[in-house]
């Protein structure tokens, strides 16, 4: 695996063969399934054990869409299934070598998460986040191993794509550092490593972008179709910024935006007025069938919605 000249060295990480998983949304759903698929016991926690249990439902049936079209077989779909086991929260993660929370972007939550995670969590285990914007150092912070704590931000959706970003705080040890990057690379992922300031690498590039882009539209510059045509065939870009925007969720958008603008407090990072308003409606994205776009119910894009 080709990896930024920046990375530690891989170091044996044989030792980790359960790991936590704290949320069974699309992201959480989505490092689950890396995680299975290369042999390690899933503890999945969400806010219920029923929601956990629908979230690797709702994967199964995900998974089973691969073996109708024939690119998986129902045999190891149902032993990656299997490997994934629901519980009702995170004081369940006592057996866990490792535990990424995946939740929504809400700082007072995670603190609250990693909080319990630590309490519950066997000494030595090492705790991460898939934070996009929040600060590993904070979060580190309000645990009992500090040290141990780091940022693992995959990227969305979780089984195609293949870079995570590894984020060291200022409590984090080279050795939690090396570990958590070879088990990134251990499930397929290209590796790059950041400090930990607002944003870390893409988020710090991508919001911006897609901030621009939302300005563009309000002021009439360009329609969202010719915005995201721009992307993809004049900057080469797999997605336009307004479709990407949807794919990640408008207020995870707007989240970030805000952090950025508030930590650097420069006014290029102010969020558009079109997307605080597409987030005040509820209009999310492609996870509430609504953005910039409108979308059926197996999220394909309809047309333009403004």
């Amino acid at each position: 695996m080709d990896n930024s000249p920046n990375s530690p060295q891989p170091v044996d990480v044989s030792h980790i063969r359960s790991i936590g998983v704290i949320g069974a949304g699309q992201m959480g759903l989505g490092i689950a399934q890396v995680a299975a698929q290369t042999g390690h016991d899933v503890v999945l926690v969400d806010a219920s054990l029923e929601l956990a249990t629908k979230g690797r439902d709702k994967l199964a049936v995900s998974l089973g869409r691969l073996v109708e079209k024939g690119k998986l077989t129902a045999e190891a779909r149902d032993a990656l299934i299997g490997k994934i086991k629901p519980v009702k929260g995170p004081e369940d993660l006592g057996g866990a070598d490792l535990t990424v929370e995946a939740a929504t972007e809400q700082l007072d939550l995670k603190l609250k998460l990693f909080k319990a995670a630590d309490a519950a969590m066997k000494k030595g285990a090492l705790l991460t986040s898939n934070t996009s914007s929040i600060s590993i150092t904070k979060l580190a912070a309000s645990t009992s191993r500090p040290e141990l704590v780091a940022g693992m931000h995959f990227m969305n959706p979780v089984p195609v794509m293949k870079l995570c970003e590894i984020v060291r705080g200022v409590q984090s040890s080279d050795q939690t550092i090396a570990m958590v990057t070879t088990l990134a690379q251990k499930m397929g992922k290209t590796t790059i490593l950041s400090k930990d300031i607002p944003g870390f690498l893409v988020n710090r590039m991508l919001i911006p972008f897609l901030n621009e882009a939302c300005f563009a539209l309000q002021e009439g510059v360009g329609s969202p179709e010719d915005l995201d045509l721009a992307g993809k065939l004049g900057l080469n870009h797999p997605m336009g910024p307004l479709e990407l925007a949807d794919l990640i969720g408008l207020d995870t958008c707007l989240f970030i935006a805000e952090v950025l603008h508030r930590e650097f407090g420069d006014d290029k990072y102010r969020a558009a007025s079109v997307l605080r308003n597409l987030v005040a409606a509820g209009w999310l994205g492609k996870k509430t069938g609504r953005g910039f776009y409108v979308y059926d119910e197996k999220g394909n894009k309809l047309r333009a919605a403004i």
